[in-house]
């Protein structure tokens, strides 16, 4: 075969063919790996940002909840020391006693059965759901019969106001106690936000009093209807601690004599003498509890979306808190109960008590974990039956062993991602089409100098602005390349004189604001006005540098100026001190903004410390007199950027005035600090109190004084 045949043969794959080839596959590659990789990031991020807020809400929860059980140990542990729950404890007991000795009329007894009959026993079997006898709920003894006559059967108040009566008018000893006490107590219990509290006798575990009187009012604890209750495990274990510090916390459960509300019991023991002679007893309700957990039952203004929710759970895996689709949906809570697994029993409890609380079984990954005293996040399987993002965690409250857990249903949490992946669908469907249609037409018109202008390109977009391309044709493309290689060239202009602009500007903009400042203005923020708490300012000023001045010649006024307060910008550099501005021969620094510093009022001393010693170091050097007074104060400020034209960083408020006027008071060559410094540095440095001085605008204030 001749040479010649060879070359005129046609190529089974041109080069156009190959071009065409090769950017639709690069094409359609691209745009798959980078729909996946979008979609994958994208479900990848949004749950982080799901977790994270779940967990942040978790965490905040979790913390109310700890406070509130701290508050009330604290408060029923102060309360159980106080000489009127002492000397009451003492009274009743005598009074119940002497009530005990007296025989009980027949009409009394007849008037507590028939009470016990009429009005609390239907509520006990309804709530039991069984018939049960009235015999195991009347009281035992004399004087438990007397007490409930007189305050609950006989109480003219309706049951839910029993409390508001004081004396029932009998003239017995025990009324006449009541009648000074329970005012006080009931004040006590309404204060403290007690739902009741209650006085127990260890000698007999009788209960000898009530605020609320419940059908629990003097009955016993040991032998009476209510032995195995939490109240009673929580009197018994407090009744053998004679310690004033101990607290006794029992765990929610339903409480019959509270119409069958759940109630926790917090209980302390009173002591006189060192020996236990009562213990207080608080009841608590589920109410308070729940609203915390629940936000209010706000579960939208909370962030928790449509499906979102909080709840507590204790190692029964039975809930503390309610559901929130048994308030907003409770035909739907009661149907995903039921797909969830939950029993027919546990559905007609939460129906017969009217609330999920201590009935709902919440047993899955989640509440195990955190019974468990393990913290995570993940996507389980909710209580209801249905996969959930979830956050989880125990509760650190001594006495019970809580989980809480914070979940949004998964379909809420990803409807975003769903969305996105409809759309990148769409997307790559049109862009296939687009990268056919455009590679049929490069691989026709574009062959070798877009090869060159491409590479070109590519070099400039990698940083190389010094790229440039042959130019091989005087047509189109031609001129493609040769205006290509003029813009590398301008643009490589440009670009030297905007970095060399921006480096002037950023070292301009650092010299007027703090870095986060001025990062936070390049960022576009506007209206720059931030609160700090606590942050350490300080003044100081030139004694008698006016007069000294006047004899100098301005140049070297300002070269004196210059050199001092350089030397002080270096030690604030030094120390973590930002200076804010000077005026004339006064200079204002702050320690403890942008970034909050713990020991910003020590780092502040030391500061005006060595600015005392650098003035008497410059004075020398120069041959002048120059002695520095400076004003220290702690406190709070707000912070921010005033002007547009000319940016200032300033701060406002009380605590910069009186610092002002702490040095403006203040004794030469010395420290002049206020309270809030004299407190936090009493023990590292040695001041000398100067008692009141009196301050412009402020009256008379404490100073102390730092002498150097």
């Amino acid at each position: 075969m001749s040479t010649a045949a060879i070359q005129t043969r046609p190529a089974r794959w041109g080069l156009a063919a190959k071009l065409f080839a090769v950017l639709l596959l690069v094409g359609v590659v691209a745009v798959l790996i980078t729909s996946v990789l979008g979609y994958i990031r994208a479900r990848e991020a949004l749950e982080k940002v799901i977790f994270d807020q779940l967990t942040s809400a978790r965490e905040t929860k979790a913390n109310q909840v700890e406070a509130y059980f701290r508050t009330i140990r604290g408060e029923v542990r102060l309360l159980a020391a106080t000489k009127m729950v002492v000397d009451a404890m003492k009274g009743f007991r005598d009074a119940v006693d002497e009530l005990d000795s007296r025989e009980v009329p027949a009409e009394t007894r007849q008037q507590v059965l028939g009470w016990y009959d009429k009005d609390y026993m239907p509520m006990v079997r309804r709530l039991l759901n069984k018939d049960v006898p009235v015999d195991g709920f009347l009281p035992v003894g004399s004087a438990p019969y007397f007490l409930q006559d007189l305050y609950i059967v006989d109480n003219p108040h309706p049951a839910a106001r029993r409390k508001l009566l004081d004396d029932p008018g009998d003239g017995s000893a025990y009324s006449k106690l009541h009648a000074v006490y329970h005012p006080l107590m009931r004040t006590a219990a309404a204060t403290l936000g007690f739902f009741d509290y209650l006085l127990v006798d260890p000698r007999t575990g009788r209960i000898i009093y009530s605020v609320a009187k419940e059908a629990d009012f003097a009955t016993s604890l040991r032998a009476g209807p209510y032995r195995n209750s939490n109240i009673a495990a929580a009197a018994a274990r407090c009744a053998g601690a004679p310690d004033p510090s101990a607290t006794c916390l029992e765990d929610f459960q339903p409480y019959l004599p509270a119409d069958g509300v759940p109630a926790a019991f917090m209980a302390a023991p009173v002591i006189d003498q060192g020996v236990v002679i009562g213990v207080l007893v608080a009841q608590l309700s589920i109410d308070e509890l729940d609203n915390i957990v629940t936000g209010g039952r706000r579960w939208r203004h909370e962030g928790f979306g449509a499906t979102g929710e909080a709840y507590l759970v204790g190692p029964d895996f039975l809930v503390r808190s309610n559901g929130r689709n048994f308030f907003e949906n409770r035909d739907l809570y009661f149907s995903e109960l039921r797909a969830g697994g939950a029993s027919a029993e546990d559905i007609a409890a939460i129906q017969r008590y009217g609330t999920p609380i201590l009935h709902q079984h919440a047993d899955t990954k989640a509440t195990r974990a955190s019974v468990g005293g393990v913290e995570g996040v993940g996507e389980v399987m909710g209580y209801r039956g249905v996969p959930t993002l979830a956050s989880w965690a125990p509760v650190e409250i001594p006495g019970v062993n809580w989980g809480l857990v914070t979940k949004i249903d998964s379909t809420e949490a990803f409807a975003p991602v769903y969305r996105l992946e409809h759309a990148l669908m769409v997307v790559c469907a049109v862009t296939l089409l687009v990268i056919l249609l455009t590679a049929a037409w490069l691989s026709r018109s574009l062959l070798g100098p877009l090869r060159d202008l491409t590479a070109g390109v590519q070099r400039f977009a990698a940083g190389d602005y010094a790229a440039h391309v042959p130019v091989r044709s005087r047509d189109e493309i031609g001129q493609l390349c040769l205006t290509f290689n003029g813009m590398v060239d301008e643009l490589s202009e440009k670009n030297r004189v905007i970095e060399a602009k921006n480096r002037e500007n950023e070292e301009l903009l650092l010299n007027v604001l703090p870095a986060p400042i001025a990062n936070r203005l390049r960022g576009g923020e506007q209206g720059i006005a931030d609160g700090f708490a606590e942050v350490t300012v300080a003044f100081a000023d030139l004694v008698g540098f006016t007069a000294l001045s006047s004899d100098m010649p301005p140049a070297e006024v300002v070269a004196l100026l210059n050199g001092l307060f350089t030397r002080f910008d270096l030690a604030a550099s030094e120390l973590g001190i930002e200076k804010i501005k000077t005026v004339g021969d006064a200079y204002m620094a702050v320690c403890g903004l942008p970034v909050p510093t713990a020991d910003h009022a020590e780092r502040m001393l030391r500061m005006a410390i060595r600015m005392v010693h650098i003035t008497r170091e410059h004075a020398m050097d120069h041959g002048v007199s120059m002695r520095l007074r400076v004003g220290v104060n702690s406190g709070p400020v707000v912070a921010g950027v005033i002007g547009r034209s000319k940016y200032i960083y300033d701060l406002w408020g009380d605590t910069v005035n009186l610092a002002s006027r702490m040095e403006s008071g203040g004794i030469p060559d010395s420290i002049q600090v206020t309270r809030p410094v004299y407190e936090a540095l009493r023990d590292k440095f040695t001041f000398e109190s100067r008692g009141a001085i009196e301050v412009k605008g402020k009256g008379t204030v404490e100073a102390w004084v730092l002498r150097l």
